[in-house]
């Protein structure tokens, strides 16, 4: 197995200065906030419309982040917006490359108020012909799902709308996803194309516990004269929070995606404790009745195996049973191990035979492949660096891997 860590050389890794904390981000402001921002700096009325277009340009098409970079706007409006604003990225502290090209940065934003910095981690899967971001929304879980490594941690605090976008913004300026600022004003992106063509709301937390800025961020994204993700190449996770799910669809539009993990409700209220709050009769009718669900934009399942938890051909039965009449996927996750994990992955040959039972009822069932476990950055492993593992928890998981366990 080979660990390839890229840790960035303290000199030209970027930090907040104690200034630049201090002032308010543009990043993740809508156009109304903006023009409220430049108003309140004294840009005349009449130019409000404009400048606002210009920030929107540079700051999602060409992906800048620094004012100084704003050639077509005038020295006195950017020395203004230096002195009052900031559009960095954060810290990246540390940035770890599998052995299957995935890449995990471990990001510090600054800290807010009387707080202090916080980090998240985010996950950037390269495939061919796409590439998909996995961001998170919060710093830390409540949720506490007994198989997921990030559920273990304590929650801090929710992310902000701009923190969301900036784990996007971060990606594309280390993947080369920009294009340069020198390139025509139509060019929206490199001339070999995007790197980052998808995005899942699947990182740390739970998406639809910050709705609010979730929702914000990712309108952001799909804007058609930004980032321009389209809304079926967004992906937002949910453990069931059913009272947000109608709105998810309704008010962002994106494909929804359901952690499931179990199909009795007295499993899932082990394996996703949420469940004992929104059950899964409640879950499912939700599910049903997602606007625009279609057999063109069906909800996808996840449903991570177990060994002899919850991968028996009886669960199989039961998942069709409950998934009945909701166009649907459902993707299924080899566990992936984690020290002090008290589950198995599932034996190969009993993943196909789930996988087969499902298919044989009129389901889609991939088994995804995994993706980064070398470097603790697949599904259910992320953790930021103040809940780290030590050195010796990481050659317990090298251990683990080696000797097969969860292949």
């Amino acid at each position: 197995m080979t660990l390839t860590i890229d840790t960035l050389n303290p000199e030209s890794r970027p930090r907040p200065s104690q200034t630049a904390v201090e002032k308010k981000s543009l990043i993740g402001l809508t156009r109304e906030e903006l023009a409220a921002e430049l108003a309140a700096i004294g840009v005349p009325e009449r130019q409000i419309g404009m400048r606002v277009r210009q920030l929107w340009h540079w700051l999602y098409v060409r992906g800048i982040s620094s004012f100084a970079q704003m050639s077509n706007v005038s020295k006195d409006l950017r020395a203004k917006l230096e002195e009052h604003y900031s559009i960095t990225r954060p810290e990246i502290v540390e940035e770890l490359i599998s052995t299957d090209g995935t890449r995990k940065w471990l990001l510090r934003f600054p800290a807010r108020g009387a707080g202090r910095p916080v980090e998240v981690e985010t996950v950037y899967i390269p495939e061919e012909g796409r590439g998909t971001l996995c961001i998170s929304s919060q710093v830390g879980c409540t949720l506490t799902c007994s198989f997921c490594h990030t559920g273990t941690q304590r929650m801090v605090r929710n992310l902000t709308a701009g923190e969301i976008l900036e784990q996007l913004l971060m990606a594309r300026d280390r993947l080369g996803d920009f294009p340069d600022a020198d390139t025509p004003d139509g060019a929206i992106v490199p001339a070999e194309g995007r790197k980052v063509t998808n995005i899942v709301m699947m990182g740390m937390g739970e998406p639809l516990y910050n709705f609010e800025n979730v929702k914000k961020a990712l309108l952001i994204a799909s804007d058609g004269d930004g980032l321009s993700l389209s809304k079926r190449r967004i992906t937002l996770s949910t453990s069931g929070v059913v009272p947000e799910i109608y709105r998810t669809g309704k008010e962002i539009g994106v494909m929804l995606a359901i952690s499931l993990h179990a199909v009795r409700d007295e499993l899932r209220n082990e394996l996703v404790p949420i469940n004992k709050k929104y059950p899964l009769a409640e879950l499912m009718e939700a599910c049903r009745n997602y606007p625009g669900l279609s057999n063109a934009k069906r909800i996808t399942f996840e449903y991570v195996m177990l060994k002899g938890v919850n991968d028996s051909l009886d669960d199989a039965r039961e998942l069709v049973r409950l998934l009945k009449g909701i166009p649907a996927k459902i993707n299924l996750i080899p566990f992936n191990p984690w020290p002090g994990s008290k589950y198995e992955c599932s034996d190969w040959e009993q993943i196909e035979k789930f996988a087969d039972f499902i298919n044989r009822a009129g389901y889609a069932s991939p088994i995804r492949t995994p993706r980064g476990r070398d470097i603790l950055a697949a599904c259910g492993q992320l953790k930021s660096q103040s809940e780290r593992m030590r050195k010796s928890d990481r050659l317990q998981l090298e251990a683990m891997m080696i000797a097969g366990h969860g292949e």
